[in-house]
């Protein structure tokens, strides 16, 4: 039903407002009586098979919700009706701010993917933790951090602290998102001895608190064999528990999209289909070369349960979705389950 009579409906409006509006709809809907029981009814999975036990960790089943849909935490609640073993919210970064000028979310309808350069719209770390307040306790929250824009560069290590340590009872673990293209000049985070740096600063903090939280960093899927090693040996001489691989794409290689509409689209990450061969040439790339010496979550063009099977056998340990949570709904979550439960 969502793809014949759903999607097409709603993909004749601006995505962003219609990203707002169906936010509005499932705040609404989940208020009615039955409803989220009927939800629950026709897309989870429950099953111990599922479970998967990561970073100290016991996620219900391995099929997450990237970052980037629940930036402010508003809908972490409902969206755990639909099936998801854990949901990542963010980028929140330590103040509100408006992100790029719009437009700023455009779909690539022909390659099933979307390019956005959003530039981390939030409504900041308190607005985020009175949302986190609401927990009822039905899913894995993860925190993805980020910095404000307008911070210089000797900043930013205040500003993933300052996330980090206000953030931390609220949620289950972290995500240092140091790879997102749409925050206007970043190369300091993409430096290996800085990204030292600020992981042991972020790892000291966690040391203050009675309970640690698992830390990861998330990647891009740009990279090269030559960084993806600098990646393994920063993995191995920080400790850090993991990596996310991987964020949006730069690249507009092989797109059935046209130059013109990606000329007038201009710059910005895609994500989707597009990125689903490069993301996955990621994990199994680190996967192989450290000999699996870290957990991996696999993300990028994941748009059925094939993709996320294809994403695990790579290497990953547990899988998110976004663009394909779009282009193909909630159906995707259960599919996904049940097809690992049938390996």
């Amino acid at each position: 039903m969502y793809k014949l009579l759903i999607r097409p409906l709603l993909f004749c409006f601006d995505p962003e407002k219609v990203h707002h509006f169906t936010f509005s709809f499932i705040k609404f809907i989940s208020r009615l009586p039955l409803v989220p029981a009927l939800i629950r009814g026709l897309y989870q999975v429950n099953d111990k098979a599922l479970e998967r036990n990561l970073f100290g960790l016991t996620f219900k089943n391995p099929v997450g919700l990237a970052a980037g849909f629940d930036k402010n935490a508003v809908l972490y609640n409902e969206l755990a009706n639909f099936g998801f073993g854990f949901v990542e919210i963010g980028t929140v970064t330590p103040k509100g701010q408006v992100g790029n000028p719009k437009k700023r979310l455009f779909r690539l309808k022909a390659d099933k993917g979307i390019i956005n350069r959003m530039g981390f719209n939030n409504k900041g770390l308190e607005a985020a933790i009175e949302q986190l307040k609401k927990n009822k306790g039905k899913v894995i929250i993860g925190g993805n951090i980020g910095k404000n824009t307008a911070t210089s560069p000797e900043g930013y290590t205040k500003d993933y602290l300052e996330c980090f340590n206000q953030l931390h009872p609220y949620v289950d673990y972290f995500v240092l998102n140091v790879s997102c293209p749409n925050v206007g000049s970043h190369a300091k985070l993409t430096d290996k001895d800085y990204l030292v740096e600020l992981i042991r600063e972020v790892q000291k903090a966690n040391t203050t608190f009675e309970k640690q939280k698992p830390i990861v960093l998330k990647i891009a899927p740009d990279l090269n064999n030559i960084q993806l090693d600098e990646i393994i040996e920063l993995v191995a001489e920080t400790k850090i528990d993991g990596v996310i691989a991987s964020n949006t794409s730069v690249s507009r290689e092989n797109l059935i999209t046209s130059k013109e509409r990606l000329e007038t689209i201009g710059n910005g990450g895609l994500s989707g289909q597009p990125v689903k061969d490069k993301s996955t040439a990621v994990i199994k790339y680190l996967a192989e070369k450290s000999n699996k010496a870290f957990p991996i979550i696999g993300v990028g063009g994941i748009h059925s349960a094939d993709d996320a099977l294809e994403k695990l056998n790579a290497g990953a340990d547990l899988v998110q979705i976004y663009t394909g949570f779009i282009y193909e709904g909630p159906q995707l979550i259960k599919s996904i389950n049940k097809a690992i439960l049938k390996q």
